[in-house]
Order: C-alpha cells, then structure tokens, then sequence
C-alpha cells in the first residue's frame, strides 16, 4: 500500500466489498471495486452542497492516488474478482428508517461517527449532534457502518427504539421514532 501513497492521504482498506456507496452494485455483479472518498462536511448531500465546498487538494491527492493504482496495475492484465469475508458478503441491507444523519466516512473507530444531523428528522428531534458516535440502536449493536446499517434495516416507519451514543467519551441515552 505504501507505493500507492500520495500527500498523507490515509487508506482504509475494510473486509467487505459492499459499503454505502455505489460501488456495492458492482460488486454484488462480482466485478472487482474500489473506493475513493474523500470526506463529508455539513453540507453534504444538501441542496447548500455547492462547488465552494468542493475540497480541490483532496481531489488532486486522489487523482494522484489514482493515477499510481493505474500504473502499477497497468500490466496486470484483467483484475480478478475477489470475494472478501463471507460474513460479509451479503446483499447490503434494505431499510425502510434514517436517522437523518450524515454519518462520517472516514471514521475507523468503533461504531458510526455522526458527521451531520437533517433538521426535522428523527436524529434531530431526538436530540443527536454532530460528533456522537452511534454505538447501538434498540438491541442491535452498531459496530461498524455495515452494522449500522444493518441495524437500521430492522425498523420500520412510527418505531419508538432507544439509540445510545457516545458523547464526548460518555455514553448518552435518546428516544428515538423512526
């Protein structure tokens, strides 16, 4: 991985091919993936989300990045598709209910990192902030985006569930209606 490193940019490989991103549907048809995401901001995925906010040094680091992909597979011949942890591998989860939250992609801690709260949605009206870290919502464990998605998949539209986060290092406990 290090001959593939451009300006400090940190790569986070995971164990699973599907993810919440586009490249899961190509995966799903075993067709070979990568991911490249350069972060969230409190804009994201708003209608205020405008070229201002557009991170043009992290783009060129990932053009780069991609670049050095390019050439040292270049000669490779035709990329094999490889499936990765089984468990895993799964058809991303269907759900129904959002928190209303930008989660922060780029967390690689335990559980999901809130990057952004929606006004009006069900994380707001609970009370939930940017910087809380989703660690279980009603009785499903939130380990990881996967699993947070996972967890979200079991709830349907009028549930009343319990969400507990970590805030600034101390656990905090809301009612949450989906």
């Amino acid at each position: 991985m290090d001959s593939i490193s451009v300006d400090g940019v940190k790569i986070k490989s995971t164990e699973s091919g599907v993810g919440p991103s586009d490249h899961t549907s190509f995966y799903l048809q075993n067709i070979p993936v990568l991911h490249f995401f350069s972060g969230t901001h409190q804009d994201y995925h708003k209608p205020s989300d405008d070229e201002n906010l557009i991170n043009y040094d992290g783009e060129l680091s990932i053009i780069h990045m991609i670049e050095n992909v390019v050439r040292l597979t270049n000669n490779s011949g035709k990329l094999a598709f490889t499936k990765t942890k089984d468990d895993q591998n799964e058809d991303a989860p269907k759900f129904k209910v959002t928190l209303g939250v930008v989660p922060d992609y780029a967390f690689d801690g335990e559980g999901m990192r809130i990057d952004g709260v929606t006004d009006g949605r069900p994380a707001a009206a609970a009370g939930l902030e940017p910087g809380d870290v989703v660690i279980q919502i009603g009785d499903h464990k939130v380990l990881d985006m996967m699993s947070y998605m996972k967890a979200l998949s079991k709830f349907s539209k009028g549930e009343t569930t319990k969400v507990k986060v970590l805030r600034h290092n101390q656990e905090v406990v809301k009612d949450i209606t989906f």
